[in-house]
C-alpha cells in the first residue's frame, strides 16, 4: 500500500495553434494517478516518467498553464511524445 501512496501522475494538453502553453488537466497521487495512467494507456497516449517534474507540475491547479520556467523541460517531453506517436 506504501507503494501505491507515492504513485503520482499528471497530464498535461497543449495545441500549439490554440494555446500559448501546455497547461495541466489532470494531476493526482495513489489511486488517481493510477487511474490517469490507466486512461492514457488506453488511449493510447505515450507516458514519460519524470519524478522532479512531477512534482512541478502537482505543484500547479488544474487548467493552469506550465510556468516558463519549466517550458524547456516540459518541450523535451513533448518532442519525446511526438516521437513515440510517429513510430506507432
Amino acid at each position: 500500500m506504501e507503494e501505491l501512496k507515492r504513485e503520482k501522475a499528471v497530464a498535461l494538453r497543449y495545441d500549439g495553434e490554440k494555446e500559448a502553453a501546455p497547461y495541466l488537466i489532470a494531476k493526482g497521487r495513489g489511486v488517481i494517478a493510477r487511474k490517469i495512467r490507466e486512461l492514457a494507456q488506453e488511449y493510447g497516449v505515450p507516458l514519460h516518467q519524470d519524478e522532479v517534474l512531477a512534482d512541478y507540475l502537482l505543484a500547479l491547479d488544474l487548467y493552469e498553464e506550465i510556468p516558463p520556467e519549466l517550458y524547456a523541460v516540459v518541450a523535451e517531453v513533448l518532442a519525446f511524445i511526438y516521437r513515440m506517436h510517429e513510430r506507432y
